[in-house]
């Protein structure tokens, strides 16, 4: 099977994102991010440098780390942790040494890291296929109090997945404070003539702190 964005934004269930994963690692950076123009982890590090906020930052759904590589190229010093539910995408981050721990865990799940986080980031895991909201809990059960969320969220999937209820619902919860939406291009012109089907999507960027 040719991996790319088509067959991601359809899977279904843990085992099919981890199949898919593992054949994808070796072309993703090359392939599709290269040939896709994928500006989403550019614009989820400048948001999140914008905020001037420390670390250490947990890298949410890393894939080959490309988010880490452009918080590093923004001039970003401070510890940068990746965890990613596939091994084989670790792996090439890893390759890069971006990162001071690399951890494999589903992050729809209770996560066993140490509640160490300012910063969390995550560039494309809140997508079609991937992962939803009740996520959330978990990525703040790791967050130190105040710690910086800056979380890309796929505009297709913002209210038919219950991002916008989930948020709202935390900030009235008092767990998140200071939520700020942004809106981006996901993708450069060279995607058009790829697939001009997701070629024009954009993302939130869901700028928020721990309480």
């Amino acid at each position: 099977m040719v991996q790319g964005l088509k067959g991601a934004l359809t899977l279904t269930g843990p085992e099919a994102c981890l199949a898919y994963y593992r054949d994808w690692a070796a072309s993703y950076d090359a392939g599709f991010a290269a040939d896709m123009q994928y500006l989403l982890p550019a614009h989820v590090a400048a948001a999140f440098a914008g905020t001037a906020a420390g670390g250490p930052v947990l890298d949410v759904g890393a894939g080959t780390g490309l988010l880490a590589e452009r918080l590093r190229e923004m001039g970003f010093t401070g510890e940068i942790d990746a965890v990613d539910f596939s091994a084989e995408m670790l792996a090439r981050a890893a390759e890069k040494r971006l990162y001071s721990s690399l951890f494999r865990a589903d992050i729809t799940r209770p996560l066993t890291l140490p509640r160490r986080y300012g910063g969390i980031v995550s560039s494309g895991t809140f997508t079609a296929g991937h992962v939803g909201p009740e996520a959330f809990p978990n990525l703040l059960d790791v967050a130190l109090p105040a710690a910086q969320f800056a979380l890309s969220i796929n505009r297709r999937v913002w209210e038919a997945a219950g991002f916008d209820r989930a948020l709202d619902g935390l900030a009235r919860e008092g767990r998140i404070a200071g939520l700020q939406l942004i809106e981006v291009e996901i993708y450069g012109a060279a995607a058009a003539a790829l697939d001009a089907e997701h070629a024009g999507d954009r993302a939130l960027i869901a700028l928020f702190r721990s309480v």
